[in-house]
């Protein structure tokens, strides 16, 4: 009767048991379940508020055709507002001449579409183009227009006349814009706990507020605005040399938001996005999904791959305060923007053939070195360098055309071979066959944009090549750029 007693006893505290433990697994479900909602909640929360802080703005306004859109490819417009509002001080002035904001900064962000390169152009404020008269009237453009300076643009018609006048000048298509004045700017420097930069020498600007010593520097988002936006206390004070300036910023911020792995910081990518979103006005479709969508495509996309670019220009002849587009390297950068293609002078190699055997030794061979462009010394420069690696080199001293590119290597028929050798020191040289030339005789000719002479394979003697001092100017097509991966101090 007890035995009964006692499996009875434990019947009931085993029922008891499992009572208790279903009552746990439904308090937890519960639990994790109001977890879960609490965080979908939290995370709709935030995506609303943050979308909420954008200002909206039709950036097709006042146009009737635009470009073809291609397909994969994106180009951002992001304009700079020299608005004061909202920035907590008078320091930078209260207004513009005109009245309203003008674009302080216009880079015009191309993403390839295979997502692996990406390239920033900064488009000068003081560039002299033609622009529609009036940007609301859609029978106003470029083509019928007239001569203004960019930065008048956004005065004129905000972010629409803006894109108006881009679409209308290069025939790219622009998919997104986002406009960011003066406070943003500073928010999104805090939001990121400050960018350094690297400094010459000791800058003192009363007009900027900042008051920094010589070398690397730490800013936050008050004396970074000042350092981007200063042109008297550094440089020659001109708007292209604050550009440089500019894009070193940008390559330091880049470097700053993967160091601190900004993507996988919650708080500080929020503090970030919350910065940014308050002072930006952008277009319907540029919302903090699409912002994150177009953020995550290039998340593999290397610091080496992002390159920053300034529209190639010259003096305006009207008023050398100014500046127009110079050609024809202007548009050959905007074909690269069009195309989806690799900047100028700047493409990469495909596949790459096997490297020739080079069977010729370099004491074999007479190179006459022609130089073909304006930079005095070149030619003497290149045959130094290639005398140190057993070249027997001599120096032709005709008139330069300034007309050819790069380095072409000219030979007689049936001398390829020692062509191959002397080709070997200049990257992309190209040969050409010369019946007329003697046998034994090599001539290197220098064009714009063509390198200083680099070691070859089978070179002789162990002298190093003297510094390269001299450098040919750039091709017509070429520009210069800048990796956001450099140095800040370089």
């Amino acid at each position: 009767m007890r035995d009964e007693r006692h499996e009875a006893s434990r019947s009931v505290r085993r029922h008891e048991r499992r009572r208790r433990r279903a009552r746990t697994r439904r308090r937890v479900l519960i639990g994790g379940g109001l977890v879960i909602a609490l965080v979908a909640t939290i995370a709709l929360a935030t995506g609303m508020h943050l979308t909420g802080n954008i200002s909206r703005v039709d950036i097709a306004s006042g146009s009737n055709e635009r470009p073809e859109d291609i397909d994969g490819d994106l180009n951002i417009l992001v304009i700079g507002s020299d608005t004061r509002e909202g920035i907590g001080t008078n320091e930078y002035g209260t207004g513009t001449a005109e009245g309203g904001a003008r674009s302080d900064t216009n880079l015009l962000l191309h993403i390839s579409a295979d997502r692996e390169s990406a390239y920033v152009i900064s488009i000068p404020r003081d560039s002299m183009t033609r622009a529609p008269t009036d940007c609301d009237d859609p029978a106003s453009t470029v083509v019928n227009g007239e001569v203004r300076r960019w930065n008048d643009n956004f005065n004129r018609g905000g972010p629409a006349c803006v894109v108006k006048t881009l679409e209308g000048l290069t025939g790219i298509f622009v998919d997104h814009v986002a406009v960011v004045d003066f406070n943003g700017f500073q928010s999104m420097v805090d939001g990121l706990g400050g960018v350094t930069v690297c400094l010459p020498k000791a800058v003192h600007d009363e007009d900027a507020q900042i008051d920094l010593e010589a070398g690397k520097q730490r800013l936050d988002g008050h004396e970074a605005l000042g350092y981007v936006r200063m042109r008297k206390s550094l440089g020659d004070g001109s708007d292209l040399q604050r550009i440089e300036r500019q894009q070193a910023f940008m390559s330091s911020m880049a470097q700053e938001a993967t160091r601190t792995s900004l993507l996988l910081r919650p708080d500080r990518l929020y503090s970030f996005l919350d910065a940014a979103t308050k002072s930006m006005t952008a277009d319907e479709d540029l919302g903090l999904k699409r912002m994150l969508s177009i953020a995550t495509s290039v998340k593999d996309l290397g610091m080496d791959e992002l390159v920053f670019v300034t529209v190639p220009n010259e003096p305006y002849p009207a008023n050398t305060n100014r500046v127009q587009w110079r050609q024809p390297a202007a548009d050959a950068l905007w074909t690269a923007v069009r195309n989806d293609t690799a900047l100028p002078g700047h493409e990469k190699d495909g596949k790459k053939d096997a490297e020739p055997t080079l069977t010729v030794a370099p004491s074999q061979i007479h190179v006459e070195v022609r130089n073909d462009t304006p930079s005095p010394g070149l030619a003497a420069q290149e045959a130094r360098s290639l005398a140190a690696q057993g070249f027997d080199t001599a120096v032709v001293y005709d008139p330069p055309t300034d007309e050819t590119e790069g380095v072409t290597v000219t030979h007689a028929k049936g001398e390829a071979a020692a062509a191959r050798t002397a080709a070997a020191a200049y990257e992309g040289a190209k040969l050409k066959v010369d019946e007329e030339l003697p046998v034994g005789t090599v001539q290197v000719s220098l064009g714009r944009g063509a390198p200083n002479a680099r070691e070859v394979p089978n070179r002789e003697g162990s002298q190093p090549l003297p510094e390269a001092t001299v450098q040919a100017p750039p091709a017509p097509t070429q520009v210069k750029t800048r990796t956001a991966d450099q140095d800040i101090c370089g």
